[in-house]
């Protein structure tokens, strides 16, 4: 977990690239453990600020 220094500036971290890198992570994932994702798949965001504010946000990436 790496915390920034407003929620806004630790939403915009989560750049198209990152969100690549974890996609391909779960799709790696899922290759290996075929069942865990039959009743579907979600992907919930924390976003962290630096003076420990965390906001979640449900449902925050999607696969094209």
């Amino acid at each position: 977990m790496k915390s920034r220094p407003s929620l806004r500036e630790a939403a915009q971290a989560l750049a198209p690239r990152q969100q690549a890198r974890l996609m391909a992570a779960a799709e790696a994932w899922m290759a290996v453990n075929p069942g865990h994702g039959s009743g579907g798949v979600r992907f919930d965001v924390l976003l962290v600020a630096a003076d420990g504010t965390i906001k979640r946000v449900t449902d925050a990436l999607r696969q094209e």
